[in-house]
C-alpha cells in the first residue's frame, strides 16, 4: 500500500480500512469535560489498553498514542478560554492544530466562530473529531496531514494545545508558528508546562486547575495555562 504521508517521527502514515467510529464508541464513554462541561466528548478512561486494542484492530504495531481519547490539559485550559473570551473567535477562521478529540475546535464554533478546522495526522483522531463535532451539534472541518509542512493553513486565529511534550516537534511546531505570526495570525497555546514549551515566547492570559487522568499525568489536578505566542 502506498504511504500517504509520515508523522513526527517519520513512521509512514496509510489510510485505515477499518470502521474507526463504531470502534471509538464502543472503547469509550460520553462524558462532559471537566473543565468545559458544556461540552461532551468520547473518552476513554485508560491509555495503555485502548492503545494495545487499537493496534489489535489494524493488526500492526507502532501506531500513534490514542491522544483522541482524552480530554488534555491543554486542550480543556483552551477550551474554557474560548468560551469565556467568545470574541476571540467569533466571526473568524479558526485553526485547531493537533485537535485530538476536537475539543478546542468545538469549543470555537460554540463561541461563534465562521469556520474550524482541525487537523490531525492520525486517522482515528480524524474520526473522533466528527463523531465528536455531531455529538455537540457542531460541523468542523478536518484535514488529515502535517501542516507544519507547505503552506500555511487559510485562518484568522491558530490554537495549540499540549504539543510541547518532545524536542523535535517542539522545534518544528515553533517554526510553524512564526511564520503565522508573520502573516499576522494570532496564535493561542493552552500547556500544562510540559518540557519544551517556549515559555521566553509566551505572554500568560488566563490558568486554571484542570481535571486530568492520573494514568496519563503526573497527578489528577494540573495548573494549566494559555499563553499568546509572540515574536
Amino acid at each position: 500500500m502506498e504511504d500517504r504521508l509520515r508523522d513526527g517521527r517519520g513512521r509512514s502514515l496509510t489510510p485505515v480500512h477499518t470502521d474507526r467510529k463504531s470502534f471509538i464508541k464502543a472503547e469509550t464513554a460520553i462524558l462532559p469535560v471537566p473543565n468545559a462541561p458544556e461540552i461532551r466528548l468520547h473518552l476513554a478512561d485508560e491509555a495503555m489498553a485502548l492503545w494495545e486494542k487499537t493496534e489489535e484492530e489494524l493488526g500492526a504495531l507502532g501506531l500513534p498514542p490514542p491522544f483522541w481519547a482524552f480530554a488534555w490539559a491543554g486542550g480543556q485550559a483552551l477550551a474554557r478560554y474560548i468560551l469565556d473570551n467568545p470574541d476571540i473567535v467569533a466571526g473568524k477562521r479558526v485553526f485547531d492544530f493537533a485537535a485530538g478529540s476536537g475539543l478546542v475546535g468545538i469549543a470555537a464554533a460554540k463561541a461563534g466562530a465562521a469556520k474550524v478546522t482541525a487537523s490531525e495526522i492520525d486517522d482515528y483522531a480524524i474520526a473522533a473529531i466528527e463523531l465528536n463535532g455531531e455529538l455537540n451539534g457542531i460541523r468542523l472541518e478536518t484535514t488529515f496531514a502535517d501542516v507544519t509542512q507547505g503552506d500555511i493553513p487559510e485562518a484568522d486565529v491558530m490554537f495549540c494545545g499540549d504539543v510541547f511534550y518532545e524536542k523535535p516537534m517542539a522545534e518544528r511546531v515553533v517554526a510553524f508558528l512564526d511564520r503565522l505570526l508573520k502573516r499576522g495570525v494570532p496564535v493561542y497555546i493552552g500547556d500544562p508546562g510540559r518540557s519544551y514549551l517556549p515559555k521566553e515566547r509566551l505572554v500568560g492570559l488566563a490558568t486554571y486547575e484542570i481535571e486530568v487522568i492520573r494514568s496519563l499525568e503526573d497527578a489528577e489536578i494540573k495548573k494549566t495555562s494559555v499563553f499568546k505566542f509572540v515574536s
